[in-house]
C-alpha cells in the first residue's frame, strides 16, 4: 500500500485541490456548485484552520475544509465540512482517514458541532460521515435544484465534539 500522509493544505496545493473539486463537481452528486471559485474566493469562504490534504504515494489525492455556517458569536463553534477524494483514489478508505483526521483538527481547534449537507444521490457520502460519527439530523425536501433544473433533496448530517467545549474553544 502507498504511504499516506495527511498534512495541513498551503496555497501551493490549490492546483491539486481545485482538480480534485472540479472531479467532485462533475459526479452532479457532490455539490450544487458547477464550477469551481478562483483561489481567492475559496480561501475566503472557508476556515483558516482545519485545511487538510491527504496524499497517497506523494500525490494529493484528496482535501478537506470548512465553512463557519454563521458568523455570529454564539455560532462560532459551528462549521460546515466539505471533503473531496479524487476519482482515482475513491473507494480505498482514504475519506474515512481525512475526515477523521478533520473532526479530530477540528475539536482542538475548538469546533463543537460539524455538520455536512450531502445531496440526496451521494450515499457513499452519507455512510461516510456515519461512518466518522456523524448523524442524520433531517431531510430537506426539495431545497435546491441541480444544474439540470430537476429539485433534489438534501441530508443534514451532523456530528458533536465529545466535550461541550472541545480543547480549542477559549481560542475560537
Amino acid at each position: 500500500m502507498d504511504k499516506i500522509i495527511i498534512r495541513p493544505m498551503t496555497p501551493e496545493d490549490w492546483g491539486a485541490v481545485s482538480r480534485i473539486y472540479v472531479e467532485g463537481i462533475a459526479t452532479e452528486y457532490a455539490t450544487f456548485q458547477t464550477e469551481c471559485p478562483p483561489y481567492t474566493a475559496w480561501d475566503a469562504s472557508h476556515t483558516k484552520a482545519c485545511r487538510l490534504v491527504i496524499l497517497s504515494g506523494g500525490v494529493l489525492a484528496g482535501w478537506c475544509a470548512l465553512h463557519r455556517i454563521d458568523p455570529r458569536w454564539c455560532y462560532r463553534g459551528v462549521a460546515e465540512v466539505s471533503i473531496y477524494v479524487g476519482e482515482q483514489f475513491r473507494g480505498h478508505g482514504l475519506g474515512f482517514r481525512l475526515l477523521s483526521a478533520l473532526c479530530a483538527a477540528a475539536e482542538k481547534a475548538g469546533y463543537w458541532t460539524l455538520q455536512s449537507t450531502v445531496l440526496q444521490d451521494n450515499a457513499a457520502s452519507r455512510a461516510l460521515h456515519a461512518k466518522c460519527g456523524f448523524r442524520l439530523v433531517g431531510r430537506r425536501e426539495r431545497i435546491a435544484r441541480d444544474c439540470h433544473g430537476r429539485w433534489l433533496d438534501t441530508y443534514l448530517m451532523e456530528r458533536r465534539a465529545a466535550a461541550d467545549e472541545p480543547e480549542g474553544f477559549k481560542k475560537l
